[in-house]
């Protein structure tokens, strides 16, 4: 026996409803790029592979606790050492999510590689092998992704000129990261947690350049370098609410978050989940209005 037409209607809008409120979730977990080395190592003994497996566990266990660390694993030819890094807005929780995303993510796409990095929106993570060879410099492009552009008078590339000055400033002062608005930009720029102030602050200033040069008058840009990142979007019709107005973490934000930042966030939570519900009571109060039409 088939289902009445309206109940059927009610059970696809029900199911609309909830793929509506997922996809609000934030996007920190999506794939940004990978970086694999040519080269895998040979592992007749499996050493490699466990040494590798238990820097995976040292890394994914951290981050339940802290937005940057660095990690050794195994012993002689077979010693791994990797770093995972957060974006330095996300909680605890969600550091830990992304993270925790890595090491499937980085056997998936690189396999037995000798080194790997793996970066997603949120986070990344990267490792390699004892006497791996090839030095990169920090202020190397590792990554560069431009969007669409604007037809505007130069009205934009002096907003987003100026809202860059702030970043620059900003991850100096916030001791590695920073986001801001401004007129209709949101920028922000992260340095690698192990990063001096200063060269943090040169750092960001080279990815500020690299972004002037390789995207132009883009509307929307991300930029990575070894050592650090930046990120804008302009919003002419004003930022999102999911960014915040104005942001900065401490060095102490490394290991745990400060009191401010964790303030900011309960709010959002609570605005978010606020929003979250009312939606579903919306969809609740409609699906009950239908269910009496189908009674009667």
């Amino acid at each position: 026996m088939g289902f009445p037409r309206k109940t059927l209607f009610l059970l696809v809008f029900m199911v609309l409803c909830t793929n509506h409120y997922s996809e609000s979730a934030s996007d920190y977990t999506t794939l940004v790029y990978k970086g694999c080395s040519k080269d895998s190592f040979t592992d007749p003994n499996g050493v490699y592979s466990q040494a590798l497996s238990s820097l995976f566990g040292s890394l994914v266990a951290q981050s339940t606790k802290a937005k940057f660390f660095k990690a050794t694993s195994g012993g002689g030819q077979s010693t791994m050492t990797g770093i995972f890094q957060c974006r330095g807005d996300l909680s605890n929780s969600d550091c830990y999510n992304c993270v925790s995303r890595l090491p499937v993510l980085s056997d998936k796409l690189c396999g037995k590689t000798i080194a790997a990095r793996i970066q997603l929106q949120g986070c990344y993570l990267l490792y390699e092998v004892a006497g791996f060879s090839e030095q990169v410099s920090g202020m190397q492009l590792l990554f560069k992704a431009c969007g669409g552009t604007t037809r505007s008078n130069g009205g934009f590339e002096v907003k987003r000129d100026t809202a860059f000055s702030v970043m620059e400033n900003g991850v100096v002062s916030g001791h590695g990261f920073y986001a801001t608005s401004y007129q209709g930009l949101y920028v922000m720029g992260q340095c690698e947690g192990d990063v001096g102030d200063s060269d943090c602050g040169e750092c960001v200033k080279n990815a500020v350049q690299k972004a002037e040069f390789e995207c132009g008058s883009s509307t929307s840009a991300q930029v990575f370098l070894q050592k650090c990142f930046i990120s804008y979007g302009y919003y002419p019709n004003g930022v999102p609410r999911g960014h915040s107005s104005s942001s900065s973490a401490s060095s102490s934000s490394y290991s745990s978050s400060s009191s401010g930042q964790n303030t900011g966030k309960t709010v959002a939570i609570i605005l978010g989940g606020a929003a979250g519900v009312a939606f579903l009571v919306i969809c609740l109060l409609f699906a009950r209005s239908l269910m009496k039409k189908d009674d009667h």
